[in-house]
C-alpha cells in the first residue's frame, strides 16, 4: 500500500495535488435533488436528507425501498464498499498490488466468500429477492458514475493502476460482510494465542494471576438470576429458576486470533482490547418519560468515514407489500438497518464475547493429519489464485482438516502462530513435535448461517416474541440484544451459536488428533439466557458476564471486567431523580477512571522526598478522579498507571507479546531484542482485565509480580515500584509536554486521529492531508464508560472509539438522539465528510427525526427515483 501511494504523489505535482484533488473530487459528489431514473425500480422512490446528509427513504414495496437503499449507499460510500469486498473475498492485491499478498492470503485461508456463497445459497426466498433488489440500486448508481465520477479515491487509484475497474455489486457481496462483522467481534483467539506464547517465559499460576476470575462480588453479570429447565426432552432458559450447584462446565476462558491478524486492515478488524461496546435499557418505572429509554455505543476501531451509516427506510403505507418502517445505522454494503428502531420496538447489540472458536494443534503427514490414532486425509485441498495489480498472479494451497482451515500456512514465519505451533504447551503423550504442529482454526462463523435473514426479520419485529424469533436465526456474531417498546416492555437476549465442547474450556490450543477437544453440537436457542421485564426495571450490558457461575453451559470466562457495567449501574440506581433522555446522554461520556478509585489512595500513601516528583504527585489529591481533556491530574495519573504496567509486567513477559517499540538489551549489552506487536495487541494493554490484576495485587504488597529489583539481596514490594512508577511518569510528561506542570492536559496526550482505510494509512504527508482528518484532543480513555482506548504498551493515542451513540425515547421517537464518529458521506472535502465528528467528540447528539411530520420538518434535500424508461402519460 505506501509504494502504491508514493507512486501516486511521485506522478503528480506534490504542490498542486491539494488543488487537484479538490476540485476533481466534488465529481463524485452525489445527487440530492431533482428526479433520476434507475433501472428495476416498479415506483417512485423518494429520497429526503436533513443538513447532515442523513438519508430518509421512501417507497411502496420493500423491493423498491432496499433498491433505493442500494442507490444511496453507492452514492456516498461506494469505494468503501468496493475495497469491503475486496477484503472479504481476499482480493485486495487487485486493487492496491503486492503489498497486500499476505492479507489476500489469510483471508483467502479463512474462506469467507466461500461461506458466504454458501450461506447466501440457503437464504429464505424473500432475503434472495430484497439481497437483489439492493444490489439491483447499487448497480444502478454505478452505471452511470464510473471511477473518479465514483469516488475521489479511483483517481489516485488510476494513476498507476488504470485498468482498474469496478465490478457490478452482487448479493454474496452483502453476504460476505457478516463474516468481517463476525471476525471483528469474535473477541478471544487473542487471549488463547497470547496464554501460550506467555508460556514461554512464564509458569501456568503466573498466567492464571494474569487472567483472573471474574470479580462477582462487586461486578454483577446482565443476568441474575434463572437457569435452565428441563420439559421432558426439552430445555429452556426460565427467569428466577432455582439455580443448581455451581458447576465445572460453567468455568473457563476464551479464545482467539493470531498475528497476521494484526496485519488486517483495520477498517473491519480492531484487535485492541477496547473493542466492546456499551448499552442499557431502563424502564418507564425508572424514566421521566414513563416508557423505556434504551442507549446504545458499540466501541470499535475509529476509520473515516465511519463504518456506520444513518439511514431510515420508510414503507408509505405498512403492509405484505412493503413491510418496513425502521431507521438507524445501517453497514454500507448491506441491506437493512443493524441497530436502531422501528414504529413498535427498538434494540441495540454489544459483543457477548462468547467463546467460538478453538485452536487446533494438528499433526501434518504427507497428506493428511493424525485423528484418533489414525492418519487421515484433509478435508479440503484447494488451490486459489490471487491476482496482483501491477505484479504476477500468485498461486496459494489452502488446506482444511475436519476441524477448519490451517491458518499457519497462512501466517509469516515469525508470526504468532508458528510460535504457538512451536512452542505451545502439550502432554507428553503426543506425537512428535519435530518443526512444530499446524494450527487449524474452529469458528462458528465458517458454518453457513442466517443471519442476514435475522436481520430483515428484526428490522420488522413488532413486539418482543418477534424479536427473539428473529434472534433465533442471528446465528453468527453472538452478542446481547437489549430491547424496548413502545408497550413500556424491556428485555434481553444473548443470540448466537455458541459450541458445545465434548472436553477443555477454550483457554488453550487444544489437540487435533485426541478426539476427546471434538465439539458436540451448540447451544440450543432455548437455552441462552434472556430475560423480560426484570424487577430492577433496568438492563445493563457492557461486555461484563452475561450468568452467573451457576448456568451450566460454558459460553466463555473471558469476559470484559464489568468496570462499565458497574459504573453505569451505579449511575442508574444512584440517580437522584427519575432518568431523562439528557441523563442518558450524560452517561454515556461518563469520565470516572475506575483505576483510579482503588490506586490513587495506594499511590498517595506513598512518601516522596524528592520535591519534583512530589509536585506531580501532589496533582491526585483533589483529583475528581475524572479523565477530562482538559485535566492535569488525569494526565499525570494515566502516565503513572501506564509505568506501573510497563515496571511489573512489562519486562518479565516474552517478546512475543511485547510492543514493536520495547526493547532491551541482554546482561552484557551485546544484542538488543524488540517486541513483535504492534500498538493493537502488545502487552500489557491496559484493558479492563489488567485493573482487576493489579487490583488484587495491591492486597499483596509482596508479590513477586512488584519486583524490578536485580539484585536477590533487594527485592522491591509494591510501594517501591510505585514510587518508581511516578518517578518516571513525571519524566515521560516533561518530555511530552514540557517542564511546566500546569500546561499539562490529559487531551494533549490522548488524541483521536480519523485515518481512511485504504490510502490514508500509510504513505506521504499530502494524501493523508487530503483524506485523513485530526487529531483531537479526547476525554475518557480505556475502560471507562466514554471508551476511547488506548494501548498502554504502546503510548496514549486512541485506538478504540464508541463508533456512534444513540438514545432512543419509547415515548416520543421523534424525540431520539443519534450522533455518528464522521459523517454520512465518504466523499473527501464533502461537507458531510466529519461534520458529525465535533458533536461527537464534545459528547452531543442530533435529532433523530422518525415520523414524516418530522422528517419533513428537517428537510434539506429531496431527490426522486422513478423507474427507467420513457415516462407514462400524465406522469412525471
Amino acid at each position: 500500500m505506501t509504494a502504491i501511494v508514493f507512486v501516486v504523489v511521485l506522478a503528480i505535482a506534490a504542490g498542486g495535488l491539494g488543488w487537484w484533488g479538490w476540485q476533481l473530487s466534488r465529481d463524485s459528489f452525489p445527487q440530492t435533488t431533482g428526479t433520476v431514473r434507475i433501472a428495476g425500480l416498479t415506483g417512485k422512490v423518494d429520497v429526503v436528507r436533513d443538513a447532515e446528509g442523513i438519508p430518509q427513504v421512501y417507497a411502496d414495496t420493500s423491493e423498491d425501498l432496499f433498491r433505493g437503499q442500494g442507490y444511496v449507499h453507492a452514492q456516498d460510500r461506494f469505494w468503501e464498499m468496493d475495497v469491503r469486498r475486496h477484503m472479504t473475498a481476499g482480493r485486495l492485491s487487485e486493487m492496491f498490488g503486492s503489498g497486500q499478498v499476505d492479507n489476500d492470503k489469510f483471508l483467502r485461508t479463512l474462506g469467507w466468500r466461500k461461506v458466504a456463497e454458501q450461506e447466501y445459497a440457503a437464504l429464505a426466498p424473500e432475503s434472495q429477492k430484497f439481497l437483489q433488489a439492493y444490489a439491483d440500486g447499487v448497480n444502478a448508481y454505478l452505471k452511470d458514475h464510473k471511477g473518479a465520477d465514483a469516488s475521489f479515491e479511483y483517481a489516485l487509484l488510476g494513476l498507476v493502476h488504470d485498468g482498474y475497474k469496478a465490478e457490478p455489486w452482487t448479493p454474496v457481496d452483502s453476504v460476505a460482510w457478516l463474516k468481517a462483522m463476525a471476525w471483528d467481534l469474535r473477541t478471544n483467539m487473542q487471549d488463547e494465542i497470547d496464554r501460550a506464547l506467555l508460556s514461554d517465559k512464564l509458569t501456568v499460576n503466573q498466567i492464571d494471576e494474569l487472567y483472573p476470575p471474574y470479580p462477582y462480588d462487586t461486578n454483577k453479570p446482565i443476568v441474575r438470576n434463572g437457569d435452565i429447565v428441563k420439559d421432558g426432552k426439552t430445555e429452556r432458559f426460565a427467569q428466577d429458576a432455582p439455580p443448581p450447584a455451581p458447576s465445572k462446565n460453567a468455568q473457563s476462558a476464551l479464545a482467539n486470533l493470531s498475528e497476521s491478524l494484526s496485519k488486517l486492515p483495520s477498517l473491519f478488524s480492531e484487535k485492541s482490547s477496547g473493542v466492546g461496546s456499551n448499552s442499557w435499557v431502563v424502564s418507564g418505572s425508572r424514566t421521566t418519560t414513563g416508557k423505556p429509554l434504551l442507549a446504545n455505543d458499540p466501541h470499535l476501531s475509529p476509520s473515516l468515514p465511519s463504518v456506520w451509516y444513518q439511514m431510515g427506510l420508510h414503507c408509505r403505507a405498512v403492509g405484505p407489500q412493503c413491510q418496513y418502517d425502521v431507521s438507524g445505522y445501517t453497514f454500507s454494503g448491506m441491506p437493512g438497518v443493524i441497530i436502531g428502531h422501528n414504529q413498535k420496538i427498538s434494540w441495540g447489540f454489544t459483543n457477548l464475547g462468547a467463546d467460538v472458536t478453538d485452536l487446533y494443534l494438528e499433526k501434518v503427514q504427507g497428506d493428511g493429519v493424525l485423528y484418533d490414532s489414525k492418519w487421515e486425509p484433509f478435508k479440503e485441498v484447494r488451490q486459489e489464485t490471487i491476482k496482483v495489480a501491477g505484479g504476477a498472479d500468485r498461486r496459494i494451497t489452502v488446506r482444511t482438516t475436519r476441524h477448519g482451515p490451517i491458518l499457519t500456512d497462512a501466517s509469516d514465519e515469525s508470526g504468532d502462530l508458528k510460535e504457538v505451533g512451536k512452542d505451545a504447551p502439550i502432554p507428553d503423550l503426543s506425537p512428535q513435535r519435530e518443526d512444530g504442529y499446524a494450527v487449524a482454526l474452529r469458528w462458528t462463523a465458517l458454518d453457513p448461517g442466517t443471519s442476514m435473514d435475522a436481520l430483515f426479520q428484526l428490522d420488522r419485529a413488532q413486539n418482543w416474541n418477534d424479536f427473539r424469533a428473529a434472534l433465533k436465526n442471528f446465528d453468527s456474531p453472538s452478542q446481547n440484544a437489549i430491547y424496548a417498546d413502545v408497550e413500556g416492555h424491556i428485555g434481553y437476549q444473548a443470540p448466537g451459536r455458541i459450541p458445545l465442547r465434548r472436553s477443555g474450556d477454550g483457554r488453550w490450543p487444544v489437540y487435533g488428533w485426541d478426539a476427546k477437544y471434538d465439539w458436540l453440537g451448540t447451544i440450543p436457542f432455548e437455552s441462552l439466557p434472556n430475560v423480560y421485564d426484570p424487577p430492577d426495571g433496568y438492563i445493563v450490558t457492557a461486555n461484563n458476564a452475561v450468568t452467573s457461575p451457576a448456568y451450566p453451559y460454558l459460553l466463555t470466562s473471558d469476559w470484559g471486567y464489568g468496570a462499565r457495567s458497574a459504573r453505569i449501574e451505579e449511575m442508574i440506581t444512584k440517580a437522584p431523580g427519575k432518568i431523562d433522555p439528557a441523563m442518558m446522554q450524560k452517561m454515556q461520556v461518563d469520565d470516572v477512571n475506575p483505576v483510579a478509585q482503588f490506586l490513587v489512595p495506594a499511590l498517595l500513601a506513598v512518601r516522596i522526598d524528592d520535591p519534583w516528583v512530589r509536585e506531580a504527585q501532589d496533582l491526585l489529591k483533589d483529583w475528581d478522579k475524572r479523565n477530562d481533556a482538559d485535566s492535569t491530574a488525569a494526565a499525570y495519573f494515566n502516565a503513572v498507571w501506564r509505568q506501573v504496567l510497563m515496571l511489573a509486567f512489562g519486562d518479565k513477559m516474552p517478546f512475543s507479546v511485547r510492543a514493536d517499540n520495547d526493547c532491551a538489551s541482554n546482561a552484557d549489552n551485546t544484542h538488543v531484542q524488540c517486541g513483535d506487536r504492534d500498538d493493537s495487541t502488545a502487552q500489557p494493554d491496559g484493558g479492563d482485565r489488567w485493573n482487576e490484576v493489579v487490583r488484587t495485587l495491591l492486597a499483596t504488597p509482596e508479590s513477586p509480580w512488584w519486583n524490578i529489583s536485580k539484585n536477590p539481596g533487594a527485592i522491591t514490594t509494591r510501594d517501591g515500584l510505585l514510587h518508581k512508577a511516578m518517578t518516571e511518569a513525571k519524566k515521560d510528561l516533561t518530555a511530552r509536554l514540557g517542564k511546566d506542570i500546569d500546561t499539562w492536559s490529559w487531551g494533549r496526550l490522548h488524541t483521536l486521529t480519523l485515518r481512511n482505510q485504504t490510502l490514508g494509512t500509510e504513505g506521504p504527508g499530502v494524501v493523508k492531508w487530503m483524506l485523513n482528518r485530526g487529531p483531537y484532543a479526547m476525554s475518557g480513555g480505556e475502560g471507562l464508560v466514554n471508551a476511547t482506548g488506548w494501548n498502554a504498551a504502546q503510548g496514549y493515542e486512541v485506538t478504540t472509539v464508541p463508533s456512534m451513540r444513540m438514545v432512543v425515547d419509547m415515548s416520543d421517537l421523534d424525540a431520539s438522539r443519534w450522533i455518528n464518529l464522521t459523517g454520512a458521506s465518504g466523499h473527501v472535502w464533502h461537507d458531510n465528510y466529519t461534520d458529525q465528528t465535533d458533536l461527537w467528540r464534545r459528547g452531543r447528539t442530533l435529532p433523530w427525526a422518525f415520523t414524516p411530520a418530522a422528517v419533513d420538518k428537517a428537510a434539506k434535500h429531496r431527490l426522486t427515483l422513478l423507474p427507467a424508461g420513457p415516462a407514462a402519460p400524465g406522469k412525471p
